[in-house]
């Protein structure tokens, strides 16, 4: 009988022949014949069962290698202008190997996310472990998946993760990755439908356990694709840099600034302090100085930094993470106003008169230090009268002097009206598992609105001063609501008994008379709501078209830099245009001005979607465990596949879908936004009130789905029906009379 040879020695074999791997050639390389073969076929099991091979199709390999033939993803060059590659066929359970991708004369240019078919040549002594060689492009930028993995006996199946979706992908038994049963993949496409017509999928990468509370945000950072690694040669410049000196700056480290922060907050990137202003010609005035950590002394155009803070646009904030713009040896360190330590900064000198008009402001490059880090509990609660220890001290020369010129900066607020919307904002607490232990809604503090005001005359007095300077620089823009939203809006309004003026230019001040007529009303919060949905959304462009909610002609953001870029250009802009330094703004960033304000504004945007979904997945998990529980709220949305509903408890959104509103048949109007029962005249529009039981609360997707218990203080019975005040015919007509008049309203308009 042959010897059947080791596990060591097989595992030997292997890995040094990749490419005569099947239980044939093992046999045959150890002189394995006959029955043998069982007792082979027996040791090879127990090594896969061990985790130390894999069988894919008819052959073993060890799963902490790459197949001698892999698919790749490539990746973007980095600044040495090597091209690595992603290996999508990586099963093992250490760091994921780095390929750098050899490309010959002859072969193809390839961009980022290219996929390839390479053949691989295992290296040592290097900083990459695969060097690989093109054999073919298999295609770019796959549909992504991210979902649950189920094993099949053919491979598996994907679940995805995205609200709504409920067809499934089937995964090939070699297409896997290794995936486990209720795993967390990312998955993409892989060519035409399979058995049953399920499209198929390929796992490119494993998550883990999609139930674990610190996964929320990790679903959410890889569904919408936020970088959340630093390269190598970016931490690398991050920890290279040191602190500025004194040189060419001036010299605020004795100035009083002190910065004001949530209590929580790992960096601090601004600073105030102000005074009453001593010249005679400016009785009652007020100077206020506001200083930014200098971001721009430490990434410089072209840098590393650079090049990924720009890919990142900005920071993303989650409940239990940040995803940073920059690496924490800036941001949380050198780029950081930590208390008592000389920080870089640019700084801005502001003059108000009594009214709280700015009449002047000057901005300098210098060094700082920080008296204090305060936050703003403790200081509001200084100003009511209980200063703790801290703040004590710090009252007379310069929290009090703080108070008194945001009271003059109030004034001018009231002049100029900005909208005032009131939407209280929602805090997810976790405990240190992240678990959700509570959601309640965000106090509002003087402190808070204090910090605003000194950050709003800031941004005004960067834009000024550029402009003033001719000198390129991104404006932070927001238009005015397009003519169809503000109807919607004169709607609603009217509906709700209020009213919003027509034939008169649109300003701020006339929707804030809206949103006082409606506060402390019953339609309070759908008012508030209902604007809010009517304003176009905030941008980034080198071309200044004004701030219509701010009540501003010329806005730009100046007082952030650590966590959007945008304020960086704006920092860069200030030095070139006040001849700092050689960091300012390059030709080469003015002539890519354009491009650069749309990707940051799609970065904010994809930033502000993944913030809300983690939010809603949040809030599922915290209210999974109230399932068939009633709560009380207000409908906030109507679809054709019905309503959704805003809790009061949590701020959450859920869904009453058609199915949960009774057996009869509604008629969905777009225009008037409501839905009618045919049978009932039951009518479910916006701001009415309502009580909902929780059918089911899906943690993964983030959804809550609902069920009509009562509207309007008048209970649903089985079939929808309840109590009902005009008949269901009258009903019907005055809907139909009112969805005429908007449709003849629209007619005229056009």
């Amino acid at each position: 009988m042959s010897k059947i040879p080791s596990k060591n020695e097989i595992l030997q074999w292997i890995s040094d022949n990749p490419t005569l791997t099947s239980k044939r050639d093992i046999a045959k390389a150890f002189g394995i014949k006959g029955a043998a073969r069982i007792d082979l076929k027996r040791v090879l099991k127990e090594l896969e069962a061990d985790g130390h091979l894999e069988k894919s199709r008819k052959t073993y390999r060890d799963p902490d290698k790459l197949p001698p033939v892999s698919i790749l993803k490539v990746m973007a060059p980095d600044e040495d202008g090597d091209v690595f590659a992603k290996p999508l066929e990586w099963h093992g359970e250490g760091p994921e190997p780095k390929v750098l991708y050899a490309a010959r004369a002859t072969d193809p240019a390839l961009g980022e996310g290219d996929r390839i078919l390479a053949r691989l040549q295992e290296v040592t002594g290097e900083d990459h472990q695969y060097i690989g060689r093109l054999i073919r492009r298999i295609g770019t930028n796959p549909r992504k998946i991210l979902g649950i993995f189920k094993k099949t006996s053919e491979g598996g199946r994907i679940k995805p993760i995205e609200k709504g979706a409920d067809k499934e992908w089937s995964v090939a038994a070699d297409a896997t990755h290794g995936a486990k049963e209720g795993e967390l993949v990312e998955a993409e496409q892989a060519g035409p439908k399979g058995r049953m017509g399920l499209q198929r999928a390929r796992v490119v990468s494993r998550l883990g356990d999609p139930t674990a509370p610190k996964a929320v945000s990790l679903i959410a950072i890889h569904e919408h694709g936020i970088p959340d690694d630093f390269p190598d040669k970016v931490i690398a410049e991050a920890d290279a840099a040191k602190p500025a000196g004194l040189k060419g700056r001036d010299d605020l480290r004795d100035m009083p600034l002190i910065t004001i922060d949530p209590a929580d907050a790992r960096d601090h990137d601004d600073a105030c302090f102000a005074h009453a202003d001593d010249d005679p010609k400016n009785q009652g005035g007020h100077v206020i100085w506001v200083a930014i950590a200098d971001v721009a002394h430490y990434v410089t155009p072209g840098s590393a930094l650079d090049r990924e803070a720009k890919k990142r646009g900005n920071s993303t904030y989650f409940p239990d993470r940040v995803v940073p713009m920059l690496p924490d040896r800036l941001s949380g360190d050198l780029c950081s106003l930590h208390e008592g330590v000389p920080r870089a900064c640019i700084a801005v000198r502001m003059v108000i008169d009594a009214g709280g008009n700015k009449i002047g402001h000057r901005f300098v490059r210098g060094l700082m230090k920080s008296y204090a880090s305060l936050n703003y509990e403790e200081v509001q609660a200084a100003m009511d009268g209980t200063a703790n220890d801290k703040v004590a001290p710090l009252m007379d020369e310069v929290i009090r002097p703080l108070y008194a010129a945001y009271e003059a900066l109030l004034s001018a607020r009231a002049d100029r009206q900005p909208l005032e919307l009131n939407l209280p904002e929602r805090r997810i607490e976790l405990a240190e598992d992240g678990t959700v232990t509570s959601v309640r809604f965000k106090d509002r503090l003087d402190a808070h609105r204090l910090i605003e005001e000194f950050m709003v005359l800031a941004n005004v007095a960067a834009a000024e001063q550029l402009i003033a300077k001719k000198q390129p620089l991104l404006f932070r823009v927001h238009e005015e609501p397009n003519q169809e939203k503000l109807e919607a809006l004169r709607e609603t309004a009217q509906a709700s008994g209020f009213n919003l003026a027509k034939g008169q230019v649109l300003q701020t001040r006339h929707l804030n008379q809206l949103l006082n007529a409606a506060a402390g009303s019953e339609f309070a919060e759908l008012i508030n709501m209902s604007t809010l949905r009517s304003m176009t959304q905030a941008y980034y462009h080198p071309e200044n078209f004004s701030h219509f909610g701010l009540a501003l002609k010329a806005y730009a953001h100046f007082t952030s830099p650590i966590r959007r870029y945008s304020d960086l250009i704006v920092h860069r802009a200030l030095v070139s245009a006040h001849g700092w330094g050689d960091d300012g703004l390059q030709v080469e960033d003015i002539d890519r001005l354009e491009d650069t304000a749309k990707h940051i504004s799609d970065t904010e945007r994809r930033s502000m979607m993944a913030e809300r979904d983690t939010t809603d997945r949040y809030l599922a998990s915290f209210l999974s465990e109230r399932v068939g529980n009633e709560f009380t709220g207000r409908i906030s949305g109507i679809a054709r596949f019905g309503a959704f509903v805003k809790l009061d408890e949590t701020g959450a959104d859920g869904l009453l879908p058609m199915r949960a509103l009774g057996h009869e048949y509604f008629h969905h109007d777009a225009e008037a936004q409501t839905l009618m029962g045919a049978d009932t005249g039951m009518t479910i529009g916006l701001g009415q009130r309502v009580v909902v039981k929780l059918a089911e609360a899906v943690p993964v997707t983030g959804g809550l789905t609902l069920e009509l218990i009562e509207i309007e203080g008048t209970a649903i019975t089985q079939g929808g029906r309840g109590r009902r005040g005009p008949s269901p015919r009258r009903k019907a007509d005055k809907s139909r009379a009112k969805a005429g008049k908007v449709k003849r309203k629209l007619k005229r308009r056009r």
